[in-house]
């Protein structure tokens, strides 16, 4: 699957955000997206694994790789434009 693919699915990039700055949990990561399926988290974890973006730790917590903390900053920029932009409408 090409990353943009990848990236392009439902909760990918939330699971990336939410993991910008820590190590979470499965149920860590299900609690704070509260919409997701378990069956759903299961998936995206398991591709942004394979895309090494993300790694699973021996104490069971996900956080982001190196790639994926290049992917986060990346994204600050967008997500500075969203805030400005919602404080207009």
């Amino acid at each position: 699957m090409a990353i943009f693919d990848l990236l392009g699915r439902r909760w990918a990039l939330r699971l990336l955000w939410e993991l910008r700055d820590e190590s979470l949990t499965f149920r860590e990561l299900q609690a704070r997206c509260g919409d997701m399926s378990s069956s759903v988290l299961n998936q995206r974890l398991r591709e942004l694994r394979g895309a090494d973006i993300v790694t699973l730790e021996e104490g069971g917590g996900y956080r982001r790789t190196d790639e994926g903390l290049a992917l986060v900053r990346a994204l600050v920029p967008l997500h500075q434009w969203a805030a400005d932009w919602s404080k207009r409408v």
